[in-house]
């Protein structure tokens, strides 16, 4: 049996993320207290009691659910990981974990991250929509149909029938129009803060690239499974250039799923906040194995069954 741990990203945040833990195991605690000291910004009181609308905020919501899935980790840490992955932000989160970054290098660059995401949608301001029912290669055709109206392209390739688009307004409304006239199952727009993993996101690359070269990155120990190759990656130069490449590209997370699968990984292991991954590997090969632990009592529980 080989495991992949896998670390959600944005989206799977809510109140109250982290609190038990941090009351529960010391490991988690000291983490939490460590963030607010490395950011000067008191992250664990946005994770534990919020307000929403704080930690919504994308420069706040990234480093949010970056800490809590260390956290987690650091209380589960196990050496039984055949392979890594995350889910754009969870990418970071997956680093940490296979040896590629500290906690504290990948802290500051998510923090970063997050800022100049939300400058890019605030300056390019563009939307996303869920596109559900229709294959891969009919949704980059109807992007690249609407694109006369508007930038607009795949942002998430994440299951098979689930795929995100993102963009401008007016190419992300063109592109759901063509959607539902091909026949999509469900075509809904996001709400979301920004255009990510789409062009509009251009004028964040700049400041992460230049992060990231002085950044301490090393080989990763484990094969991460990049999001924009959906292949395995160890190579500290190429994980530089790939997260780069990330804020631009989509995200290939049905080809990182299968990719792992085939390369042997029988149960896929969510770590950090919510159970999207979970739902999403199942749908990419349903014969994988799925569990989560995100709170106290999963911890306890996937403790107490190792």
């Amino acid at each position: 049996m080989s495991i992949a741990y896998v670390f959600p990203g944005q989206g799977s945040q809510y109140v109250g993320m982290g609190k038990d833990l941090s009351g529960e195991f010391a490991e988690a605690r000291e983490l939490f207290q460590k963030a607010d000291v490395i950011l000067g910004v008191p992250l664990s009181r946005i994770c534990f009691v919020g307000p929403e609308e704080e930690l919504k905020q994308t420069k706040n919501t990234q480093p949010a659910i970056f800490l809590h899935s260390l956290a987690v980790w650091m209380c589960v840490k196990k050496n039984d990981a055949a392979m890594f992955a995350g889910h754009s932000l969870g990418e970071y989160s997956a680093l940490v974990a296979a040896g590629a970054l500290s906690f504290e290098e990948g802290l500051k660059l998510v923090r970063l991250r997050g800022e100049l995401m939300q400058r890019a949608g605030t300056e390019n301001p563009g939307t996303m929509a869920a596109v559900i029912g229709l294959d891969p290669q009919t949704v980059t055709e109807i992007c690249a149909a609407a694109s006369a109206e508007g930038i607009v392209q795949p942002a998430n390739f994440n299951s098979p029938g689930q795929i995100v688009i993102s963009g401008s307004v007016t190419g992300v409304r063109k592109a759901m129009e063509l959607a539902k006239s091909r026949g999509a199952k469900l075509v809904k727009e996001l709400v979301v803060s920004g255009a990510f993993h789409s062009p509009l996101m251009q004028s964040a690359r700049a400041g992460l690239e230049q992060a990231l070269q002085s950044a301490a990155v090393r080989d990763a120990m484990v094969p991460v499974y990049a999001n924009v190759t959906g292949k395995p990656v160890q190579n500290a130069s190429e994980i530089r250039s790939l997260l780069v490449e990330q804020l631009t590209c989509p995200v290939r997370w049905e080809e990182s799923v299968v990719a792992m699968a085939a390369a042997g990984a029988t149960t896929f292991i969510e770590i950090g906040p919510g159970k999207v991954l979970q739902g999403l590997a199942k749908r990419c090969v349903a014969s994988i194995k799925t569990r989560g632990v995100d709170n106290a009592t999963d911890v306890r529980a996937f403790l107490g069954a190792a």
